[in-house]
């Protein structure tokens, strides 16, 4: 049991660390809760907690692979960076000029949640790094299928806790700070930011 629940903290405690910086996901999390939709911004952050468990799993098993295979890595960091230009200057736009669908998708926490995580596979590279580490400091032990779930698992139980309390951060300062088209558009800004800085790493 001992191994299992090491696995599963470090898992947890490196997921924490690692959501703190400033991202898409966070950030649109802060920017529902400043608009008070608690309930929404706990959907959201779920659904970004259940992604992040197969993108991790994808980094822990196919480490060696993935990283042996430049050619695979560079097209995704392409197809990436494309998408998230494109859901960067949607957001931009739809914020200043909403459409049905756009409200109907910022309105579902969840479905939200999945999409923008599936665009923004950020945690591949992070666990492929970061698994690597622990492995050669001897901190895990992902010797069997069942440590590696609970290594896995412990990364979506870290962003949850980690956006679940940025959500109750961000309502606290609700009434100090007022709705306005800045914060709707901030995500939409990252998004464009980050594609486009996946295109200059791509192309020079």
């Amino acid at each position: 049991m001992l191994p299992y629940l090491s696995v599963f903290l470090t898992g947890l405690f490196f997921s924490f660390i690692g959501s703190i910086p400033p991202g898409t996901l966070n950030v649109s999390v802060l920017q529902l809760g400043l608009q008070k939709k608690v309930n929404t911004a706990l959907r959201f952050a779920l659904a970004v907690s259940i992604i992040e468990y197969p993108y991790a799993w994808i980094a822990v098993e196919f480490e060696s692979w993935l990283t042996s295979s430049p050619l695979i890595i560079e097209n995704f960091q392409l197809i990436t960076a494309i998408l998230m230009t494109t859901l960067g200057i949607y957001t931009i736009w739809s914020s200043r000029k909403p459409s049905t669908f756009s409200v109907k998708f910022s309105e579902s926490g969840f479905r939200r949640g999945i999409v923008l995580s599936l665009v923004n596979p950020m945690a591949i590279p992070y666990w492929m790094g970061a698994t690597a580490y622990f492995k050669a400091q001897g901190w895990v032990d992902l010797s069997s299928e069942g440590l590696i779930h609970s290594y896995v698992l412990g990364t979506s139980v870290g962003a949850m806790a980690l956006l679940t309390l940025f959500v109750f951060m961000a309502n606290r300062l609700a009434k100090y700070v007022q709705e306005n088209l800045f914060i709707k558009m901030l995500p939409g800004f990252i998004m464009l930011a980050l594609g486009l800085w996946a295109f200059a790493r791509y192309f020079f």
